[in-house]
């Protein structure tokens, strides 16, 4: 698609297109400085706007370009500069704009979700330190969609799901059509991007090239012959107006290219890496702003994005640093001020390679599934590049605001360490009541199948808050709860004496004594009535002490005088009295006879909870959980 007719190639200055005063301050009417989230009311009423477009509102970005676009008189160069709201400020000292702007070509993963977290706590310290002010500091999220083969809808979704389960909710974003600086996604802004383009090619800092992909090759190949660092040699930069002209004339599909001043060098004082610079001619050559589809390449539109929407600093992986170069150049030419640069390194796996799916999880919503709190997560995150100046390595989101500062973001590559990972989250999960994690168990156990999702809501309930109770003390995840209680529901004793393992530890028990007595004993008991079982209209019984408060000590018994607990304890006591055993001699062999485990928690709660596994209308799915009866 041909971006401009040769007529307006040819002329510097062209005809500027008036605004419509009346229908801009109409639409700014509707706008509030602090957006809320559109509901579906509030878009209908917006889709009656005659400027509401493509899922979003013109907004001033478009609106303002569309008179400036091929003008240079004095007062539309002033027009033009309204575009870019940093435009003679310091960056340093306005309320900090920051912005994630992820392609929505698979899941976010780990190094997307740092970057997200790393952007979103200095927006979020930002707007405490100008709360006193007026300002429009924000967190910004940006939808970089212009990779039409791969960007999907899906994708998307899947992002913004993972940045609400992290609680990186963002002030400015797709889901925004009123906000100031949008639309958000890069997709719905090319008439801004086109218009942009317009002007950088009347101003002569960029041009048309018409060269095929052919003799890009044959171009591409004879440097490469000649050992030289192959880069577009300037065919068209340079050319005859007129043959520009009749090339347009004929329809001949062309690109946008940026033309490098001659000598440039780009310096930016990255904020993690230091002073980096480039030269610019030697380095990459006159480059694309948009192809000859008239889709704009990506480094153009974060130019563009980034100036636009006001950001302040970008924070993203190093290896983007190689685009600041052309980034820098665009807005150089565009007479935008450059954003603060911080490019953090990588993140490595634990053989030192770039963390991959081949080890292990790394995408969020995987660490969702397994069991992982989003503040542990962030909490995590943080810590992979960056720490406070102290030992402390626990922080509740609050404490990573005021405490993250971009100057500590270290330059060495960080390692992702799973067991790290676990042992943050164990710290969180001890800081949270059963009670607050017990939804989140159940969320667990109805992943894996352990519970149906349709079952009765009071013995849901009562099954996970047991669960939960029970192996509170031992979760590194929230999993853990759901696994355990796979564990006890199920009964490992062999069927044989020969079926145990040689050496371990129950063989040996076994050898010793005492277990087929004992457990012939607890048979007997049961048999005739004596043997104390949980009691079916109590079954939280053991989970809960005499004042009612949740038990997660494995050495606290619970219950009240009479209740299932008491009575298991004063049968033991009968037990070991009779036998003339005591200690582990006791012990042992009872925990092994009824539950198929040498150790293990506490033998009442274990009991309840398959009594709750094995009841009437029980919610547990006793395939999937493993129940042996």
């Amino acid at each position: 698609t041909n971006l401009l007719p040769s007529s307006a190639f040819l002329s510097t200055t062209s005809k500027t297109t008036p605004t419509n005063d009346a229908a801009t301050a109409a639409i700014q009417g509707l706008r509030r400085r602090r957006p809320r989230k559109s509901s579906d009311s509030l878009a209908a009423l917006v889709a009656k706007d005659p400027h509401f477009k493509q899922g979003a509102l013109l907004m001033s970005t478009t609106d303002q370009t569309e008179g400036v676009a091929a003008s240079s008189s004095s007062d539309d160069v002033d027009e033009f500069y309204k575009l870019f709201p940093n435009k003679g400020k310091n960056v340093m000292e306005l309320p900090p704009r920051m912005r994630f702007a992820p392609s929505p070509t698979g899941s976010l993963h780990v190094g997307g979700a740092r970057t997200a977290l790393y952007n979103w706590l200095v927006a979020k310290k930002g707007q405490l330190d100008f709360a006193s002010i007026d300002h429009e500091g924000a967190f910004v999220l940006r939808v970089e969609d212009t990779d039409l083969a791969r960007s999907t809808k899906e994708s998307e979704q899947s992002v913004i799901a993972d940045l609400e389960w992290l609680g990186l909710t963002w002030d400015e974003g797709p889901d925004m059509p009123l906000a100031k600086y949008g639309p958000y996604r890069q997709s719905e802004r090319s008439a801004l991007y086109s218009k942009i383009a317009q002007r950088l090619i009347n101003e002569g800092k960029a041009y048309p090239c018409f060269c095929t992909p052919e003799e890009l090759d044959v171009m591409k190949a004879k440097m490469e012959a000649e050992g030289i660092p192959p880069r577009y040699d300037g065919t068209w930069r340079d050319a005859d107006p007129k043959v520009v002209a009749q090339k347009m004339a004929e329809g001949v599909p062309y690109t946008v290219r940026f033309k490098v001043p001659p000598g440039s060098r780009i310096v930016i004082d990255d904020a993690v890496r230091g002073t980096v610079s480039w030269d610019a001619e030697a380095t990459v050559g006159d480059f694309i702003l948009l192809r000859s589809s008239g889709v704009p390449v990506y480094n153009f539109c974060v130019a563009v994005d980034d100036s636009t929407m006001g950001i302040t600093t970008v924070i993203r992986a190093e290896e983007h640093l190689t685009n600041t170069l052309r980034q820098a150049l665009i807005l150089d030419a565009l007479g935008a001020p450059r954003p603060r640069y911080a490019h953090c390194s990588l993140i490595l796996g634990e053989d030192k390679q770039k963390l991959s799916k081949r080890h292990g999880a790394t995408s969020c919503n995987q660490f969702r599934l397994d069991g992982f709190l989003p503040d542990a997560m962030i909490n995590y995150l943080a810590l992979l590049g960056w720490n406070d100046g102290t030992d402390n390595e626990i922080f509740t989101r609050d404490e990573l605001i005021e405490a993250f500062d971009i100057d500590r973001i270290v330059k060495s590559p960080s390692v992702f360490d799973m067991d790290k990972l676990k042992w943050v989250n164990a710290q969180h999960l001890k800081q949270l009541t059963v009670e607050e994690i017990t939804g989140l168990v159940q969320e667990q156990m109805e992943y894996l199948n352990v519970i149906n999702k349709d079952g009765d809501a009071v013995k849901t309930r009562d099954f996970v808050f047991a669960s939960t109770a029970l192996a509170k003390q031992m979760m590194e995840t929230l999993r853990d709860a759901a696994t355990n209680a796979k564990t006890v529901l199920g009964y490992n004793l062999p069927a044989t004496f020969a079926d145990l393992e040689d050496g371990s530890e129950a063989k040996e028990m076994v050898i010793q004594g005492n277990f087929y007595g004992i457990a012939m004993k607890i048979i007997e008991m049961y048999e005739n009535g004596s043997f104390p079982i949980p009691d079916a209209n109590n079954l939280l019984a053991a989970f809960m002490d005499s004042s009612n408060n949740v038990i997660t000590e494995d050495t606290v018994i619970g219950g009240e005088e009479g209740s299932y607990p008491v009575a298991y304890k004063a049968t033991m006591k009968a037990i070991a009295k009779e036998m003339k055993v005591k200690g582990k001699n006791l012990f042992h062999p009872v925990r092994l006879a009824l539950t198929g485990e040498m150790s293990g928690q506490d033998v009442t709660k274990q009991l309840s909870l398959l009594a709750m596994a094995t009841q009437e209308g029980s919610i547990v799915n006793s395939e999937a959980a493993g129940v042996v009866p």
